[in-house]
């Protein structure tokens, strides 16, 4: 299964940046060996507003565009979008439980799930976050995340969806700081991860990646338990992305 490797662009970017990043990023998609041979799956997620823009760019080519959030309904819900609205407008994954909107906004476990389960239903592919707020060791961080997971997963398992599900393991505490999770903290959390999400039936093409901090170099230390990264603000330069993608060349 290829490497998931892709970033989220918050609200850092105007129009003009994002098209000028998004080209840069998706030519170098386009072109790289790692991506031309199935070995990496590359993804960006766009504010709302750079949906339509980006997957137009990315058509054609292996770049997966998500969207940052979603609602879990349609209908009278003012300033909020829909699974189906996303899927229209060019969106293959979507962003859920990010520890901002948990912290700002106020998202539980619950809402998640809610998430979730629109997001499969709509056939469209959850990229779920999970991950402890405060340092400790593995083994917590590890029942922290699936204690997370499940409860995330639950509405669409008990509505008997399937699909494709990406977990990304991002430790609360590690998000914006120097450096990511100590390497062996991040292999034992992402591999309980994956033994919960292959437990939970989802499809074999299902992936847990890290994030927090994440930045190139640290690749080929994480990986195979991490299967790809989900970057931060250092995939703010194109040239970052491209060395990653020579980081997974060499990997696999």
């Amino acid at each position: 299964m290829p490497l998931l490797i892709g970033t989220s662009l918050k609200l850092y970017f105007g129009r003009e940046r994002t098209s000028t990043w998004s080209r840069a990023v998706i030519e170098d998609c386009r072109t790289h060996p790692a991506v031309s041979e199935g070995r990496v799956e590359p993804f960006i997620v766009p504010s709302f507003l750079s949906i339509p823009e980006v997957a137009a760019l990315a058509e054609g080519t292996p770049v997966l565009v998500g969207a940052q959030d979603v609602h879990w309904e349609e209908g009278p819900y003012t300033g909020e979008v829909s699974a189906p609205q996303l899927r229209d407008f060019g969106a293959t994954l979507v962003e859920i439980g990010h520890a901002e909107r948990r912290r700002l906004f106020g998202e539980t476990d619950e809402t998640a799930a809610r998430k979730v389960r629109a997001v499969l239903a709509a056939g469209l592919v959850p990229l779920l976050c999970v991950g402890e707020t405060e340092r400790g060791s593995a083994a917590a961080a590890a029942l922290a995340g699936i204690t997370q997971l499940a409860a995330s997963l639950r509405l669409a398992l008990e509505d008997g969806l399937s699909g494709r599900v990406i977990v990304a393991y991002e430790p609360v505490w590690a998000i914006g700081v120097a450096e990511p999770a100590p390497d062996a903290h991040i292999r034992a959390v992402c591999t309980a991860l994956r033994i919960e999400l292959d437990r939970a039936g989802f499809a074999a093409d299902s992936a847990v990646i890290y994030g927090g901090s994440a930045g190139p170099g640290l690749l080929g230390r994480i990986a195979p338990a991490a299967q790809g990264l989900f970057l931060g603000r250092s995939a703010h330069d194109p040239r970052a992305m491209r060395r990653i993608l020579d980081e997974a060349l060499e990997l696999t």
